[in-house]
């Protein structure tokens, strides 16, 4: 007579260690990244300082054209030195080369004169690299070019050849430098329009809105590739594909935990009601670091103050709604969706991708939903850059 047939204890036993084994380290990398110090090297990366070995007084070096860029060092109000490059517009470089001898590098006269002739770009830098990480080099070279601005781009503390540790309010405070020492040698504010990319309009936007509270008004203010926040970013925030904080969104104490474990926020969604210039915002769709809904939020909340009031229903999963509260919710629905189409107009550009427009309270607010562009390189694709050009009167747009 046969014998029963016996369970595979063997494989369920490996099948439960294994389990335990990856649910161990899945807890040792969450308490990891709840410090601090691991958690500020994963969200700035900052010591990845490529391209590696750089020589940052040599930017031609890199591609910039010879006698183009000015290498320099800004002092923040807490001595942290920033290694930061001012560089020409095409249109200036060309008419400093036919009066004189190609110098090695333009002297700050040069620079001051040149800050007066045409506007600049404060350029803010996202997450990892340096200024020299190649394909920032191609939005210098583009940007001086196409839309003929100079541009200023510093490194953070921390990042590339500048000193100190990176942390928020420490990189608010050198965007803050790099503003003064434009102001210190002859821009205006006017002139002078701040662009973010990634971690750098979380920057610029905590920028722009100490401006604002100043009564200063840059040119405008150009964000790329944004994230709402931190907090929200990492609720979905891949790694190699796997969305490591994603098992956690499934309890609420532990939604809560991660909100009080973030030590950097860049909470722009707070703060862009206070911008008090023109914005333009700038996604792709096929961006696989920072999905631009986030970008979609951050209009929304432009959007909001010109609309019509909201109605809420009560909150919570039961809660009691009559016919009447449902009725007065539809009914404000409907008349915030009317007066959103009339404000805001929608072109579709073919090849490009979606504009749309309306007037703010502070001037002209400009999101641009592009379909290619990726997470990087959505400031290189030529439709955008003559947007921004258009959006802040740059270029032939002056």
């Amino acid at each position: 007579m046969a014998e029963p047939q016996q369970p595979n204890v063997g494989f369920l036993a490996r099948a439960n260690k294994l389990a335990l084994f990856f649910g161990i380290s899945y807890a040792v990398v969450i308490l990891a990244l709840s410090q601090p110090f691991i958690q500020r090297h994963a969200s700035y990366q900052h010591a990845l300082r490529l391209p590696w070995g750089a020589n940052f007084n040599i930017p031609e070096s890199f591609g910039l054209a010879p006698g183009k860029t000015l290498p320099l060092n800004v002092r923040t109000h807490d001595n942290i030195t920033l290694g930061s490059w001012f560089i020409l517009s095409e249109p200036y470089y060309h008419s400093m080369r036919t009066q004189s001898s190609l110098p090695n590098a333009p002297s700050l006269e040069v620079v001051e004169d040149a800050i007066k002739s045409s506007p600049t770009v404060l350029y803010l830098h996202g997450a990892a690299g340096t200024r020299a990480t190649n394909w920032r080099i191609q939005h210098y070279s583009t940007w001086t070019s196409r839309m003929r601005v100079n541009m200023f781009v510093i490194d953070y503390r921390g990042f590339g050849d500048s000193t100190g540790t990176p942390t928020e309010d420490g990189l608010a405070s050198d965007a803050y430098a790099a503003w003064d020492w434009l102001m210190a040698h002859g821009a205006r504010p006017e002139d002078v329009l701040v662009v973010g990319h990634s971690l750098g309009t979380g920057i610029a936007s905590k920028l722009v809105a100490r401006l604002a509270r100043e009564n200063v008004k840059p040119r405008g203010v150009a964000l790329l590739a944004p994230f709402s926040s931190v907090t929200t970013l990492v609720e979905t925030y891949d790694v190699l594909g796997f969305p490591i904080l994603q098992p956690l969104q499934s309890f609420a104490w532990s939604r809560k935990l991660m909100t009080k474990l973030v030590v950097d926020a860049f909470d722009t969604l707070s703060i862009i009601q206070e911008f008090n210039v023109p914005t333009l915002i700038a996604h792709s769709r096929d961006d696989l670091d920072v999905p631009h809904s986030h970008s979609r939020t951050l209009l929304d909340r432009l959007l909001d103050p010109l609309l019509p009031p909201s109605v809420a229903l009560p909150p919570g999963p039961g809660a009691a709604v009559t016919a009447d509260m449902f009725k007065e919710y539809r009914e404000a629905l409907n008349k915030r969706q009317a007066a959103r189409t009339a404000l805001v107009k929608k072109v579709e550009l073919p090849n490009l991708g979606t504009i749309e427009k309306f007037d703010g309270a502070y001037g002209r607010v400009v999101y641009v939903e592009a379909l290619y562009g990726s997470h990087s390189r959505v400031g290189l694709q030529e439709g955008i850059q003559d947007i921004i050009a258009e959006t802040f009167r740059l270029g032939t747009f002056i």
